[in-house]
C-alpha cells in the first residue's frame, strides 16, 4: 500500500514508521526541515520538506498514485487543506484527517474530503487501524497483507528491562522494535539504547505473541 503522511509531529512519524515497518510504501511530508532531518535514519520512508498544503508539493509527494493519505499536522486548518486536495484533486481513495480541536470536528466529513476523522486523543494503533481499513486485529494491530503484528510495550521502574541496554534484550525470533517513543519524541532505536522507566516501544514481528514480548520486556 501507498501512504503519504502530512505531518511528522510525534503522531504522523509513529505512523509512519509503523506503516513502514510492515512492509508499506511510505511518504512522509513536513513544513519543518528539522524535523525531516531528525528522520533521515529511519528505515524505508521517503521524507520530503515542504508544506502539504501546496498542490504541487502534494504532486510531487506522490498524491496521485497513493492509496491513503494522513493529515496528520497540529492544525485542523491545515489538515482541512489537506484533505480536500488529496480527495477532489487527486482522487485519494481513502483519507484520514487528524481532528486536534474537538470543537471544529463537524468539519470533518465528506464536504472536506475526509473518509475517516480521528480525535487526537484516539491512540496511535486506533488510528491505523481506522486508516488503513484493517479489521482483523491481533495484539494491538495485524497488517494482514503484511503478515505482522505491531505490539505496543511500556517500561516502568518495575520493568526488568529498565537501566538496559537494547541490544541486552533477548527478543523473539521475527521480532525488531520499530520505534522507542521517550519524552513524547520517537527515536530510532539503536543496540546501545538504555531502556528507561516511561518509555514506549513499539515492536514489529512476524511470530511473536503478545505474551512472549511482555516476558522478554517486564
Amino acid at each position: 500500500m501507498k501512504v503519504l503522511i502530512a505531518g511528522a509531529g510525534r503522531l504522523g512519524t509513529q505512523i509512519a514508521q509503523v506503516l513502514a515497518a510492515a512492509r508499506n510504501d511510505v511518504t512522509l511530508v513536513d513544513l519543518d526541515e528539522e524535523r525531516i532531518a531528525e528522520m533521515e535514519k529511519t528505515p524505508s520512508v521517503r521524507l520530503m520538506a515542504g508544506d502539504a498544503c501546496d498542490p504541487v508539493l502534494l504532486e510531487r509527494a506522490g498524491a496521485l498514485t497513493c492509496d491513503l493519505l494522513i493529515a496528520a499536522t497540529g492544525q485542523d486548518e491545515d489538515n482541512l487543506v489537506i484533505g480536500l486536495l488529496a480527495k477532489r484533486r487527486f482522487g485519494v481513495a481513502r483519507v484520514a484527517a487528524r481532528v486536534n480541536d474537538a470543537e471544529n470536528a463537524w468539519l470533518f466529513d465528506a464536504r472536506w474530503g475526509v473518509d475517516v476523522a480521528v480525535p487526537a486523543a484516539t491512540p496511535l494503533i486506533s488510528l491505523i487501524e481506522e486508516a488503513t481499513g484493517a479489521t482483523d486485529t491481533v495484539a494491538l494491530l495485524r497488517l494482514s497483507k503484511a503478515g505482522v503484528d505491531v505490539i505496543e510495550t511500556a517500561i516502568t521502574e518495575d520493568s526488568r528491562a529498565a537501566g538496559h541496554a537494547l541490544g541486552e534484550i533477548a527478543l523473539p525470533a521475527g521480532t525488531v522494535v520499530a520505534t522507542i517513543v521517550r519524552d513524547g519524541r520517537p527515536t530510532v532505536p539503536g543496540p546501545d539504547v538504555r531502556l528507561l522507566p516511561g518509555d514506549e516501544l513499539l515492536l514489529v514481528s512476524h511470530e511473536a505473541t503478545e505474551r512472549e514480548i511482555h516476558a522478554a520486556f517486564q
